[in-house]
């Protein structure tokens, strides 16, 4: 009596402690964060950008860039890399997706023969033998024989969302590779834009440089005749070569890093170094953009790896079901049929051949050295971390954008600086010979206005330059333009 209420009480616990936790997991929604609905800036700035709405196509217009940036979509390795991730993930993500169906497995032929001896533990009592009512032989004799052909059927059922969560799992990752592959891409375009324009600066300061080189060298001439009229000393003449060959140095270095940018570019589009074709484009032209006041929060989300790390917490959330999952009861129906006899000519002998069994098991997890319990803390650590990466990545791309505007606005600045300064120094340097020639202005201070108008160009260039590179930022910050397509969900 005292055991019976014992096995009764025994169960009902037992009862009551797989209900806990049986239980079904919540499924996990990020925290909120704290966000600016816009991104606040000086009062100054007006408007969204065109370049957040027009397609790339009308953003980069020059056709020796598209023609760079179509090579680079091709040929480019870190996205052909993208391109086979993004594969290996569609083909786990398939597999995923028929988890939930049985597995059968055919058993063609399976032959099965053993033999005995006089001392063996068999007997032919205890087994098949092929000359039933003689003596066995006192070495090696059939004690089992089997000829069979087999069916096997086994079907996980999914009563915890194993497989479901695995198959979010594998979704969420090929969703992550199909983004990362628009992370690479957008800073692909960004790339190959920024340095195809910082080729262009390299051309025009190279030509800046050789006009430079050409002005000093006729003042050197013009002051080597007033050294042979006894005008001025050797000491002018010396310092006029000086100044020629400095520009000559300047020449020099623009070409290397001229040539070394061109193969760098070519090596970014997957092609083997080289000449670089250049367009119609200049550090003069504008990029389609218009100036930014308070810009929506919600364009940041075109940004892939915002989109890349929150498919990765959607990934890590799955796995902490799968895991729960596996520390719970697990149930299965196996079945098989098929054909069995003990001689092969009655092989195909049916229905005396007939084989069949069906068998269903609930089998759970006890002592396993707390190894499930330990994947499951973990993979809850990892959500945890990839929710942190989210927010990061969410942050990150805020400041990125503000930092962008910042700069925009300061480099139109400093452009109108810079174009009123080269005004000045030409109009200095050509005061400086006009009076070096008429005796009113000595040698020095030509040298000088020729430093300071080469300085004011080749700067008046380089921020030209970085004016189109900052436009080309904020195109790269806001996720490169276009919005962002979502991947097939049921064929990807």
């Amino acid at each position: 009596m005292a055991m019976r209420i014992c096995l009764k009480y025994i169960t009902v616990i037992t009862f009551i402690i797989s209900l806990v936790a049986c239980s079904a997991k919540k499924e996990y929604t990020t925290k909120d964060m704290e966000l600016p609905e816009v991104f606040q800036l000086p009062d100054s700035i007006a408007q969204v950008p065109d370049s957040v709405l027009i397609p790339r196509e009308q953003l980069f217009k020059d056709s020796a860039l598209s023609r760079l940036i179509k090579s680079a979509f091709k040929n480019n390795f870190e996205l052909r890399l993208a391109d086979k991730d993004m594969a290996i993930n569609d083909q786990y993500y398939k597999e995923s997706k028929v988890a939930f169906l049985p597995t059968l497995n055919l058993n063609l032929l399976n032959i099965e023969r053993e033999w005995s001896s006089e001392n063996s533990s068999s007997s032919p009592e205890a087994g098949w033998y092929e000359h039933r009512g003689t003596d066995p032989p006192k070495n090696g004799f059939v004690s089992n024989s089997s000829f069979s052909s087999t069916m096997l059927f086994n079907w996980e059922i999914d009563i915890w969302g194993k497989l479901r969560n695995q198959k979010i799992g594998a979704r969420a990752l090929y969703q992550q590779s199909y983004v990362a592959r628009k992370v690479i891409q957008t800073e692909l375009v960004a790339t190959v834009a920024e340095d195809y324009y910082t080729l262009l600066r390299l051309d025009e300061q190279f030509e800046v440089a050789r006009k430079n080189h050409k002005f000093r060298d006729s003042t050197m001439q013009m002051i080597k005749l007033l050294y042979n009229a006894g005008e001025v000393s050797a000491l002018a003449v010396q310092q006029s070569e000086i100044q020629v060959l400095e520009a000559s140095a300047l020449m020099s270095q623009l070409e290397e890093t001229r040539e070394i940018q061109e193969n760098n570019l070519r090596l970014l589009v997957g092609e083997l170094p080289g000449k670089v074709e250049r367009g119609n484009s200049t550090t003069k032209d504008e990029l389609p953009y218009q100036e930014v006041c308070r810009l929506p929060l919600y364009l940041v989300q075109n940004r892939p790896d915002v989109q890349a790390s929150l498919y990765g917490l959607a990934a890590a959330n799955a796995r902490v079901g799968v895991t729960q999952a596996q520390r719970l009861p697990n149930l299965s129906i196996s079945m098989e049929g098929g054909l069995e006899s003990v001689l092969p000519q009655n092989w195909f002998n049916i229905p005396g051949s007939l084989l069949g069994g069906i068998v269903g098991s609930l089998t759970a997890p006890l002592l396993n050295g707390r190894k499930l319990t330990t994947e499951f803390e973990v993979a809850k650590l990892e959500r945890d971390k990839a929710e942190i990466d989210f927010q990061r990545n969410v942050y990150s791309a805020i400041a990125d954008v503000r930092n962008t505007l910042v700069s925009l606005q300061r480099l139109e600045d400093q452009l109108d600086i810079a174009i009123k300064k080269q005004s000045v120094a030409q109009n200095a340097l050509k005061s400086s010979r006009m009076l070096f020639q008429s005796g009113f202005a000595d040698y020095l201070e030509v040298i000088r206005a020729q430093g300071e108008a080469l300085e004011t160009e080749l700067n008046l260039v380089t921020t030209k330059t970085n004016l189109l590179t900052a436009r080309i930022h904020l195109y790269r910050a806001l996720g490169g333009g276009w919005e962002l397509d979502q991947p097939d969900q049921t064929q990807p």
